[in-house]
C-alpha cells in the first residue's frame, strides 16, 4: 500500500518529500537552519545544545590523545597536512576576499599554522575516530517509522569549526553548524541503510559535510546541491574498509577521507563547478540503484496519468524530515562511549558490571579460576561484526576493540585486579577501557587469555533482533568453578545509550565522562581541566575564541605501544 502522509510540524520541523529534488531542498534547509532567512534560523533547545557540546569535547579529547600517543593515521595525515600550509594564514588574518572569510585556511589540533582547510578536517576527523569511542548514532526513530538502523558517529565537528574560522563566526554559530551537520546525517542513518548493500556509513557524513560546510561558507543552494552531487556521484566507500580477519588505518579514517572529498567538492561547486543535480533521485546513484523508487509511488496504475508515472519513475527511496527548533534533533538520540570499545559490545559491558556488582565473589581468587564459563548472547549486526571467529585472535588495537571475547575479558580483568584495591562497586568509572587496555602487552595479556578461553559469544536470535535498534539486546550468564550460574539479565539500554534514564542500568552520564574526558586529554596536555574548559561551552565563545580553539600544545607521548 501507499506509504501514509507524514504529519510534520512545519514550525519545528522541515519536509522533504520524495518527490522533490532532496539535494537542493537539504541545501536551502542548511542554508536557512545557518542563518535567518525569512524566520528559518535553526533554533534548537538548550538540552540540544548542551548534548552537542558534551559529544564535541569529547570527540575532541579522543583525537587529542590518539594523536599524542603516536598513532599512525592521524600523525600521518597531520604531518601530510602540514604539509599544505596557505599564505597569509594564522588566526585573525585577513586576505584579500574578507567579504566571504577572514582567514584562507585551518589548523590541525595542537597547531597554530593555517594549511588547507580539507587538509585540516581531513586530519582531524581521522585523529577523533581512531580510538572508536566517540559518539554513535543507530538510525532509529520508531515514531516516523524511519528505522532504517544505519550506524554513523560524531566525526565531523571540524567541519563546522574550520568554517568558523574561515568566517570569523563565533562559538554559538560553530554550534549550531554541528547540530546541523548531526542531523543530516542522524536522519539520513534513520531512512538509508547503507551497510545493507555494503556501502559504508561515512557516505551520509560526507553528505551533511557537504551541506553544512557550504551553508556556512556563503555558499548558494545550487552550489550546494551540486556538492552534494559530486560527493555522492564520485565518492562511495565500500565496508571493504571494515572487512578481513585484522583491520587497518582504512576503517579509523573512512569518514576523514570521505571528508576531505566532501570539502574540496563544497570548494570546486563554489569556484563554479557543476556537479550532478538531484542526486537522490537519480536511477544511477547509491540510492535508487538498490531501492528503486519511493514507495509511496510503487502503486500508480498503467492507466495513471503521465505526471503521476513521471513521479514514480522520479522518486527518492526515502522522505527526510529534519529538525529546525525545539528538542527533536537527530543529536537527541546519539549515544555516547564510556571508552574504547565498539558499540555493539555496550550490552555485554553493562551486563558484566551488572553481574560482578551483584556477585562480588566471582572476582575473590584474582587469577579468575572462580569463573568457568562466560556466555553472551546478542543481536545481529552485533554477532556478525564483533563475533566474527578471527576476532577470537586480535593482533592488532583496531581488531581488538571489534572483538566481544576481548572487550568482556580485558573489563574483567581489571576488575580482578582491582578487587582487593576496591571493596566498593566497580563501574563504568573504575573500569573504563583506555587506550592502554588495547597496547602491545595488553593484548597478550595472559589473565585476559585465559578468560577468553572461557567465554562463548552466540546469536541470540530472532528475540534479541527485534529489540534492535532500540536497544542494545544482550544478556550474560557467567558459571562459576562449583556450577553455580549468575545471569544479568538482557540489557537493553546500557550506560551512554540515549534512553538510559531509569532502571538498574541508569548512570550518571556527566560524571562518567567528566571522568572519561580527564583520563584521555590527560594522556594528551599539561593541564587537562583548562584544555576541557577551553573546548566546551562553546555558544559562549567568541570569534577570537573559536580563531583559536584547537591551538593548544599537544605533548607527544611516543609510539602506541
Amino acid at each position: 500500500m501507499p506509504s501514509a502522509p507524514l504529519r510534520i510540524d512545519t514550525t519545528t520541523h522541515v519536509h522533504l518529500p520524495a518527490d522533490s529534488n532532496q539535494a537542493l531542498g537539504l541545501a536551502h534547509y542548511a542554508i536557512d537552519f545557518m542563518g535567518n532567512a525569512q524566520g528559518k534560523l535553526g533554533q534548537p533547545a538548550a538540552s540540544v545544545l548542551e548534548r552537542t557540546n558534551l559529544f564535541h569535547t569529547d570527540a575532541v579529547v579522543c583525537g587529542i590523545s590518539a594523536i599524542a600517543l603516536g598513532t599512525n593515521a592521524p600523525n600521518l595525515l597531520r604531518e601530510e597536512a602540514l604539509q599544505y600550509a596557505v599564505v597569509g594564514g594564522g588566526a585573525g588574518s585577513k586576505p584579500g576576499n574578507a567579504s566571504k572569510w577572514t582567514r584562507p585556511g585551518t589548523p590541525v589540533f595542537g597547531s597554530n599554522t593555517d594549511v588547507a582547510v580539507e587538509k585540516a578536517i581531513a586530519a582531524n576527523c581521522a585523529a577523533v575516530r581512531e580510538w572508536d569511542s566517540n559518539g554513535t548514532n543507530f538510525g532509529y526513530n520508531p515514531a516516523l517509522g524511519h528505522t532504517a538502523g544505519e550506524f554513523g558517529h560524531n566525526d565531523f565537528y571540524s567541519v563546522a569549526v574550520a568554517a568558523a574560522q574561515m568566517r570569523g563566526l563565533d562559538g554559538a554559530q560553530a554550534l549550531r553548524g554541528m547540530i546541523l551537520l548531526d542531523e543530516i546525517r542522524g536522519r539520513l542513518a534513520e531512512v538509508f541503510s547503507l551497510k545493507t548493500y555494503k556501502v559504508d556509513h561515512v557516505v551520509h557524513g560526507a553528505i551533511a559535510s557537504a551541506a553544512t560546510f557550504g551553508a556556512m561558507m556563503g555558499a548558494t543552494a545550487e552550489q550546494i546541491e551540486s556538492a552534494i552531487g559530486m560527493v555522492v556521484a564520485h565518492y562511495i566507500p565500500f565496508r571493504a574498509i571494515r572487512a578481513g580477519k585484522q583491520l587497518s588505518d582504512s576503517k579509523g579514517a573512512s569518514a576523514a577521507i570521505s571528508t576531505e572529498a566532501a570539502i574540496l567538492s563544497v570548494k570546486r561547486a563554489m569556484a563554479g563547478f557543476l556537479g550532478p543535480r538531484d542526486i537522490f533521485r537519480n536511477p544511477e546513484a547509491i540510492f535508487r540503484i538498490f531501492e528503486g523508487p519511493g514507495q509511496m509511488f510503487q502503486k500508480v496504475g498503467s492507466g495513471g496519468s503521465s505526471k503521476a508515472n513521471t513521479e514514480k519513475r522520479d522518486a527518492s527511496p526515502f522522505e527526510l524530515v529534519l529538525g529546525r527548533a525545539g528538542e527533536d534533533f537527530a543529536v537527541m538520540g546519539m549515544h555516547f562511549k564510556l571508552g574504547l570499545y565498539e558499540h555493539q559490545s555496550a550490552g555485554a559491558l553493562q551486563g558484566l558490571i551488572n553481574l560482578i556488582n551483584r556477585a562480588p565473589q566471582l572476582l575473590d581468587d584474582q587469577s579468575g579460576d572462580n569463573i568457568a564459563k562466560i556466555v553472551v548472547k546478542a543481536y545481529e549486526p552485533a554477532f556478525g561484526i564483533i563475533g566474527d571467529p578471527a576476532k577470537r585472535d586480535p593482533k592488532t588495537r583496531q581488531s581488538a576493540d571489534h572483538s566481544m571475547l576481548y572487550l568482556v575479558c580485558t573489563m574483567l580483568r581489571k576488575a580482578l585486579e582491582l578487587r582487593t584495591a576496591s571493596k566498593g562497586k566497580l563501574g563504568w568509572k573504575e573500569l573504563m577501557l583506555t587506550p592502554h587496555d588495547f597496547d602491545k602487552r595488553a593484548l597478550t595479556h595472559d589473565l585476559t587469555r585465559s578468560l577468553m578461553s572461557k567465554m562463548t559469544f552466540e546469536w541470540g536470535g530472532a528475540e534479541y533482533d527485534a529489540k534492535y535498534p532500540d536497544g542494545i539486546p544482550t544478556s550474560m550468564v557467567v558459571t562459576d568453578d562449583q556450577g553455580s550460574t549468575y545471569d544479568s539479565g538482557l540489557v537493553m539500554y546500557p550506560g551512554g545509550h540515549a534512553r538510559n534514564h531509569a532502571g538498574p542500568d541508569a548512570i550518571d552520564l556527566k560524571e562518567v565522562l567528566s571522568h572519561k574526558f580527564q583520563v584521555l586529554s590527560f594522556l594528551a596536555v599539561k593541564d587537562p581541566k583548562a584544555v576541557i574548559g577551553r573546548i566546551s561551552s562553546l555558544e559562549a565563545k567568541s570569534p577570537a575564541d573559536i580563531a583559536r580553539l584547537y591551538d593548544f600544545e599537544i605533548e607527544q607521548k611516543g609510539t602506541f605501544e
